[in-house]
């Protein structure tokens, strides 16, 4: 939310003379109030506390800085006016009517908001808070007071107050879609997600092309754990409007973000799968290594005679049998671990196979719903920078298959999947490209375009015939 504030009186602003010349007619005004409420006699009436009243209302409204608390001391003025004026009958009198009018009206809400927006600009933000939420009760359906009664809030971290100001805002009538992301935020800081989702629905219902909105809208689901409901409810709205490019951007995003989770778990269990089959392989290779090293020991022992040179070798080799034996039961405690896990690995192999399977279909979807934005506005820059960081990344997995190969591998088949790789990379080219001539300015699209451009130099110089997969 904003920090600055700026607040229009509905008095214009005098200049040069006039303007000292109004300061000077209300510094005597205060004076002479000042002095006859210190008078016992004049200041048992009512019509004293009325002329203090409006005296320091119009100090809030056009010369606050003769007082900064002039608002204030024009309220309780008028609260003294209300209490000194009664009629025969103990009913409010003449004075005390116009009084309990006068705090209900327009000009005394100008002086409070002076009053607050003064002790904002100081930084007194307590105090600001404090005048400007009394502000907000002189009009009640007004919306700029409790505006800035939540900004002057949020600056002291009174996060509750800040969101009943927002609540009060939107409760009546205030557009600016913006702050249904700020009171979002609030809520969200205080785990109350459905709150938060529902005030950034309110928010793109006023603007559906808000991209703060919707992009903290799938954050907030995805942060929450709420995959399904989020592609669900970015259905729902390109069903209801399928030629909203952002909707259809933004659901591939959450397909995008949703595979991201997959490929995290896909890693991690691989890790596991890998390390388990593989236990056996290390414990022969252990356990081969360590009867070179007892035949060495049993050779060197029978040797005669013992010269200092074979006495040094025997030690060391002693030393290194010993290492390797606590190395083969490390791996021989592995194996019985492993193989008490036998039914275990078998479920993470199929589960393995599951997530792959997953991630297929979501980055399907992911790049369905990214063409389908193209096809609506082939210039729109987020769908067509996210087509170009789709196949980019998705050369880079595959490059990274022929990384692993030894080179027995690669000459078989290395060659064939490196053009491949080529041409998958140079499927990003055009996208990224048409990013370009829509936002020329966009740091992250030019260093991907610059690095996606030196990749395919490097192959083209590597005489690497790119094949390009169907699209």
């Amino acid at each position: 939310m904003t920090t600055g504030i700026a607040y229009s009186q509905d008095q214009p602003a005098a200049g040069g003379a006039m303007d000292a010349a109004l300061a000077e007619s209300m510094k005597k005004d205060k004076e002479k109030s000042d002095k006859d409420i210190a008078d016992e006699k004049a200041a048992s009436k009512a019509a004293t506390w009325m002329n203090r009243a409006k005296t320091y209302q119009n100090i809030a409204l056009q010369s606050i800085k003769l007082d900064s608390n002039a608002a204030m001391v024009s309220y309780d003025a008028y609260k003294k006016v209300i209490e000194l004026d009664k009629d025969k009958k103990g009913g409010p009198g003449r004075q005390a009517k116009e009084a309990e009018e006068a705090l209900k009206s327009r000009d005394f809400y100008n002086a409070l908001m002076q009053q607050g927006v003064a002790r904002f600009q100081s930084k007194n933000y307590k105090e600001a808070v404090k005048t400007m939420s009394m502000a907000s009760t002189v009009l009640p359906s007004d919306t700029l007071a409790p505006l800035y009664t939540a900004i002057g809030a949020q600056q002291i971290q009174d996060n509750k107050t800040a969101e009943e100001q927002l609540e009060k805002y939107i409760a009546n009538g205030g557009k600016d879609a913006s702050i249904y992301g700020s009171l979002a935020m609030l809520y969200r800081n205080d785990k109350e997600v459905d709150k938060a989702l529902a005030a950034l629905d309110k928010g793109l219902a006023l603007d559906p092309s808000n991209k703060d909105l919707s992009n903290e809208r799938i954050n907030l689901m995805l942060s929450s754990n709420r995959m399904d409901d989020a592609i669900a409810g970015m259905k729902k709205m390109v069903e209801k409007d399928p030629n909203n490019v952002q909707n259809l951007v933004n659901l591939s995003i959450v397909y995008n973000n949703s595979a991201g989770k997959l490929s995290d778990e896909i890693r991690t269990l691989s890790e596991q799968t890998k390390k388990s089959g593989g236990s056996g392989k290390a414990l022969a290779d252990a356990k081969g290594l360590l009867e070179t090293y007892n035949g060495e020991v049993k050779r060197l022992t029978a040797k005669k005679p013992k010269t200092p040179d074979v006495t040094r070798q025997l030690a060391d080799v002693k030393k290194k049998a010993t290492e390797q034996a606590a190395t083969v039961a490390k791996l021989e405690a592995d194996a019985k671990e492993a193989a008490a896990n036998t039914s275990a690995n078998a479920g993470a192999e199929s589960k393995l196979a599951d997530l792959k399977k997953q991630y297929d279909e979501q980055k399907g979807m992911e790049k369905d719903y990214l063409q389908k934005a193209i096809a609506v506005d082939g210039n729109n820059y987020d769908a067509n920078y996210n087509m170009g960081v789709f196949y980019f990344n998705d050369a880079v997995e595959m490059k990274r298959s022929v990384d692993n190969m030894d080179m027995a591998e690669y000459n078989k088949r290395g060659k064939e999947i490196d053009g491949q790789v080529c041409g998958k990379f140079k499927q990003a080219l055009p996208y990224f490209t048409k990013a370009k001539s829509i936002k020329a300015d966009e740091a992250e699209l030019n260093n991907n375009l610059e690095n996606l451009q030196n990749i395919l130099k490097q192959y083209e110089e590597r005489k690497v015939v790119c094949v390009e997969p169907a699209k």
